[in-house]
């Protein structure tokens, strides 16, 4: 009997873990095949350097057993400005400064980043960065579905725009859509802050994506935050 009620509590234990370490809400980004930048609709514009130092992209990861998360940094980027609007830009990301946040050096942080940094994840030996080009923005008229949410820390509170712009990783080039907020200062200074979820496996990076793993299940969506600054 109390062997029954042990495989039953295990049983359940492995219930919770697979129905509530879920990957973060959040809009999913709209994925389909890269797009040409419209490089005329930027004449006339100006570009504003990218404060790296401020600048951040965040990831978080979920498996069926827990999640981590972490920061990459911006090493160089533009964003062109128009009539005070954000109308286009690029960044790269260095793939290489991935930090893992939620590890320490005694709770596995370096072997974790080192098996992230691998040819199962993002392979950086060969690819040590990634970019993100801006084709196309376009004014977001309908952001009360995530006021309503705003109690959840990973939806972004009223985005003011659409943002639509090529996430090259690893060699791929896919085009991705998601609302941001995105503000100019009276200075010129502009502030652009997004948050989505990803499909890994759009860029191939498919380690661990098989249900059939059981509770060594990775989770393939991922979820993105963006925090780039520019300053004139």
């Amino acid at each position: 009997m109390n062997f029954l009620k042990t495989i039953l509590l295990s049983s359940m234990v492995a219930f919770l873990a697979i129905n509530f370490t879920q990957a973060p809400k959040g809009y999913k980004a709209e994925t389909s095949e890269a797009k040409k930048v419209e490089r005329e609709k930027f004449a006339e514009s100006k570009e504003i350097s990218v404060d790296t130092t401020s600048s951040v992209v965040t990831w978080i990861g979920t498996k069926v057993t827990g999640k981590h998360n972490g920061t990459f940094k911006l090493s160089e980027g533009k964003l062109s400005v128009k009539n005070k609007k954000v109308v286009g830009g690029s960044f790269t990301i260095d793939v290489n400064s991935l930090d893992v946040k939620d590890l320490t050096q005694s709770s596995g942080k370096f072997k974790l980043e080192g098996h992230l940094k691998s040819v199962d994840f993002f392979e950086v030996k060969k690819f040590p960065t990634a970019t993100f080009e801006i084709t196309s923005i376009k004014d977001y008229t309908k952001p009360e579905k995530y006021v309503e949410q705003n109690e959840e820390k990973y939806i972004l509170s009223v985005p003011n725009s659409l943002v639509t712009g090529n996430l090259e990783l690893k060699g791929i080039k896919k085009s991705i859509t998601f609302p941001a907020k995105i503000t100019v200062d009276k200075k010129g200074n502009v502030k652009t802050e997004a948050k989505f979820n990803i499909d890994r496996t759009d860029w191939k990076i498919s380690y661990g994506s098989d249900k059939s793993l059981g509770d060594k299940f990775i989770r393939p969506t991922v979820h993105i935050g963006f925090e780039v600054i520019a300053k004139k």
